[in-house]
């Protein structure tokens, strides 16, 4: 009797303990369907770390918004929207408010809603969210983190020097990794590029005609290095480093100011050795011209005085003067 009863607790606390499970599982899926009722997915969170006076790219995953309303807040602040070629930044009073932090920093990609924060300072550091809605509400979250630099790093030129005909290299300062783009200019022009395992130099005619043959790319470290330099190679060069992630993209400006030293006299000083010369032949020449007038003068001069002076004429003489010595004797 007492193994009976015994028994029969057992199989009741059996099915307590399914009761409970198929609760649980009924609960569990219960939440399920009231989130894919409200048309939400899961939201990702990813950690972006830049310095001041980058800029950063948020994606949206998106390949086209035609069919999507895209809303970026930060930290609970609507900044910017946009659906289909219809785009709006700080839409809200907050945005700009006292700080006015994102004045003509905001841009958003028309064909994907992603948005890029410019020249970003350490203001710009807070939670960045992204709400894609369609059929269902997507997103993602950003917690973007900017470390302050000096102005004098953000606006660092660094200087090199080189003998014409020497070579010199410019260096990025950085590890690149596969997925990177790195952009040369010169003058705002595109001399150089790299992306991926392909690079491309010289793309342009004019850039074709300064640096025929005298830029290498290392693809290792992005390197430049111009060869053979002349004066005309020196100016301003400025490296765009583009690190791409899954999920975002840091733009990154480095600047470099290449002097090439030409040997011997520098072209302001023949210029200034020319116009001496003609300066001083020009001088001689107006010396000779007025000695050779002064001389002219005085020659044309000499004949008329000469005919006011008796004692140059040989016919002025008295014929007394001019009779034999002995005629007197004879008289």
């Amino acid at each position: 009797m007492l193994i009976s009863l015994r028994f029969l607790l057992m199989q009741k606390n059996d099915q307590n303990q399914n009761v409970l499970q198929m609760n649980l599982l009924f609960y569990s899926l219960s939440v399920v369907f009231i989130f894919l009722d409200n048309g939400v997915s899961g939201v990702g969170s990813d950690e972006v770390s830049v310095m001041e006076g980058d800029s950063v790219t948020l994606y949206t995953g998106v390949q086209t918004i035609q069919q999507y309303d895209i809303k970026w807040y930060f930290n609970d602040t609507r900044i910017a929207q946009i659906n289909g070629d219809v785009n709006k930044f700080c839409t809200d009073v907050q945005c700009n408010e006292g700080t006015e932090r994102f004045r003509d920093r905001l841009k958003l990609d028309h064909q994907t809603g992603s948005l890029t924060i410019m020249n970003t300072r350490n203001t710009h550091s807070g939670l960045y969210e992204v709400k894609i809605i369609s059929s269902r509400i997507s997103g993602n979250i950003f917690n973007l983190s900017v470390h302050g630099v000096s102005a004098a790093e953000r606006d660092e030129v660094k200087r090199k020097s080189v003998k014409e005909g020497e070579s010199v290299t410019l260096h990025p300062g950085v590890i690149r990794k596969p997925s990177d783009v790195m952009t040369w200019y010169f003058s705002d022009t595109v001399i150089a590029e790299i992306t991926r395992y392909q690079s491309q130099i010289c793309t342009d005619d004019q850039c074709k005609e300064r640096f025929r043959d005298r830029l290498k790319l290392d693809h290792q470290t992005g390197s430049l290095t111009i060869t053979y330099t002349t004066n005309t190679h020196s100016g301003l060069y400025k490296l765009q480093i583009i690190f791409i992630n899954r999920t975002f993209s840091i733009t990154r400006v480095k600047r470099f100011s290449v002097s090439v030293i030409v040997s011997g006299l520098s072209p302001g000083a023949v210029a200034g050795i020319c116009v001496g010369v003609i300066l001083l032949v020009s001088a001689v020449v107006t010396f000779v011209v007025v000695i050779y007038r002064h001389h002219r003068h005085t020659a044309e001069q000499v004949p008329q005085d000469d005919a006011d002076d008796p004692s140059s004429d040989p016919d002025s003489f008295p014929l007394e003067d001019m009779a034999h010595p002995d005629s007197g004797r004879g008289s």
